[in-house]
């Protein structure tokens, strides 16, 4: 073009930034000021998010410093734009009081500030700027509840994505399969399976999304029979699965151990449904024949990959090894993994405890060793609860609670009816070095049976305990948990980095397979 007027470098510039060329579109942007033409809202309003997508604080603030020279300040898309830009750079400060200077804010400018909150962690704060959104009069749209929803899914905040529900009702924001996904999602990862297929069930229109939402929620709650009943009504309803419904139904088949299920489906991607196998797929295949025992045919699964197998493909194998001892082929798969994530505390945690079992404590030193000497110290056991709108954190051995001598209190009058009715502490679970004698105490303050403990002390009879753990649950903690729900009544939801164990009457919907 002979000549270019704003307009024309607006619309290359904003063609490079929506087709991910953020650095030439910055490029571009340059050429512009040099060539000596003056940029105008549109043009930063364009540029930012090409600032926001690269990260690229730096850039983002010499156009923030434009924008205040040019008096485009008080244009709404600026300020969004600018709102955005400063989140994905993880500068929320800025990006907050960008939006507290700004006169006037649409839909999209609170939208902005509501997911830069949720993406840099920061979920009640989220959750509160929406509140006060509606407060200042400014309905909240699907992309609002969007964001909600993944705070209230991040933090397993049950009441609060119930209360997000409601708003979705009424808004007439149910029917959205959109907006249905991440209802379903919330409401399987907090622990409500039966409320997420309501959810999924109330879609006329369902498309991929949604029927992966539930599921990978079935999948997760270790529903096999379900997942694939599911899995068959997809089809059936004439959508094409993809590589994520695959890693569901496999994953599922692997909690359920139902080994002949995952070898056709497995064996079946390419040729039924056009889906290439990834590493996510292999990993599950390894954790399901680790499970089931084939350690020797996980292992030649690994062997003949395609890809190279990460540090899941054989995490899984390791996990199998543990739960089968076969400690040979342990130490073969964690010297890969030692090599592979050499900072990861949880693949010696892992080893150590192998060695444990067998009774090894020379080689559990030794691995003790191998921690301290690269530094890495165990990821300690850490237990989520909500009550009453509010997260209660508990970790091993935690007394730092203001009811921690109620909760112990309670916890040891328990433990005593557990003895009576047969229940001994699992030593083999006790990593820490202290006496025989006092095993069994760290055991009794683990983080999984505080949490719980508090909630059948804060929670009036009858209502559901819901408990996240940052850890695989382990074995002791699982048959205590058994016997609580059988004393006191109550179904106990607890989610681990695994899967969900919903506990009733003294029996784990895992079937003690997990």
């Amino acid at each position: 073009m002979p000549e270019r007027d704003v307009v024309s470098w607006n619309a290359i510039i904003a063609g490079y930034v929506q087709n991910g060329q953020g650095c030439e579109s910055l490029k571009l942007f340059s050429q512009m000021q040099l060539a000596g033409m003056k940029a105008d809202s549109v043009t930063v309003s364009s540029i930012l998010p090409a600032c926001a997508n690269l990260a690229d604080l730096e850039q983002g603030k010499k156009i923030h410093d434009l924008i205040r020279s040019s008096g485009f300040e008080s244009d709404v898309f600026v300020g969004s734009a600018l709102v955005d830009m400063y989140a994905k750079c993880r500068s929320i400060e800025n990006a907050r009081h960008v939006f507290d200077k700004m006169s006037r804010r649409d839909v999209v400018t609170w939208n902005s500030m509501i997911a830069g909150y949720a993406q840099n962690g920061l979920g009640d704060e989220a959750l509160m700027l929406m509140y006060k959104m509606q407060l200042t009069g400014m309905k909240p749209n699907s992309v609002t509840v969007m964001s909600v929803l993944a705070v209230c899914t991040n933090l397993t905040a049950l009441q609060q994505g119930e209360e997000i529900h409601g708003f979705v009702i009424r808004g007439g924001l149910e029917s959205d399969a959109i907006v249905g996904s991440a209802l379903v999602v919330m409401y399987a990862k907090c622990g409500n399976i039966v409320n997420a297929h309501q959810v999924f069930d109330r879609i006329p229109q369902r498309d991929v999304a949604l029927w992966n939402a539930i599921i990978s929620g079935y999948a997760m709650h270790g529903h096999g029979e379900e997942t694939l009943k599911l899995f068959y009504e997809m089809q059936k309803a004439s959508i094409t699965p993809d590589g994520i419904t695959l890693t569901s139904v496999l994953s599922a088949c692997s909690h359920a151990g139902l080994v002949n299920e995952g070898w056709q489906y497995f064996r079946s991607m390419s040729h039924d449904y056009g889906i290439m196998r990834t590493v996510e797929h292999y990993a599950c295949m390894v954790d399901l024949l680790g499970r089931s025992g084939c350690l020797r045919e996980a292992q030649h699964l690994i062997n003949k990959m395609p890809l190279e197998p990460d540090a899941c493909v054989l995490g899984a194998l390791l996990g199998a090894c543990r739960m089968h001892g076969n400690i040979e082929l342990a130490e073969c798969v964690a010297e890969r993994l030692f090599v592979l994530e050499p900072q990861n505390a949880g693949n010696y945690v892992l080893m150590s405890n192998i060695y444990a079992t067998a009774g090894r404590g020379d080689d559990v030193a030794k691995i003790r060793k191998m921690m301290k000497d690269r530094g890495l110290i165990k990821n300690p056991g850490c237990s989520w609860i909500e009550v009453d709108n509010k997260a209660h954190a508990f970790y091993v051995g935690d007394k730092s609670h203001p009811q921690a001598e109620v909760i112990y209190a309670m916890l040891e009058s328990l433990a005593g009816k557990m003895k009576d009715a047969g229940y001994a502490p699992n030593m083999h679970f006790v990593l820490q070095d202290v006496e025989e004698e006092d095993k069994g105490l760290v055991l009794y303050g683990h983080s999984e049976k505080l949490a719980i403990i508090f909630g059948l002390i804060n929670t009036c009879p009858g209502t559901p305990i819901r408990v996240i753990n940052n850890l695989r649950m382990c074995g002791d903690c699982h048959t205590a948990t058994k016997f609580i729900s059988s004393f006191v009544g109550r179904e106990i939801f607890v989610r681990d980095t695994n899967r969900f164990h919903h506990f009733r009457d003294g029996i784990c919907s895992c079937g003690d397979y997990w």
